[in-house]
């Protein structure tokens, strides 16, 4: 029983990977103070999702995920004003 829930919970990790990338656009560069982050945007209903796939050795992950959220967010004041 507990062998098929873990089956269960790993195939839905699996297929959640898949499904957002279908979601990615292309990385953005945001230079920053300590240097510059990359961030992967998501559409703009998926701002949650954005986060930091390079950053300076200086900051942290969650302040680069921070970095990359804002930055998803200001495009999607962009994309609500069109």
């Amino acid at each position: 029983m507990m062998r098929t829930g873990f089956i269960v919970l790993a195939g839905a990790v699996l297929l959640s990977g898949c499904l957002r990338s279908s979601y990615e656009s292309t990385p953005v560069e945001v230079n920053t103070p300590k240097g510059k982050v990359t961030c992967q945007l998501y559409t703009p209903d998926r701002v949650q999702w954005d986060e930091a796939i390079s950053k300076p050795e200086s900051m942290t992950k969650r302040e680069a995920d921070r970095i990359c959220i804002g930055r998803g967010a200001e495009q999607l004041k962009v994309y609500r004003a069109q």
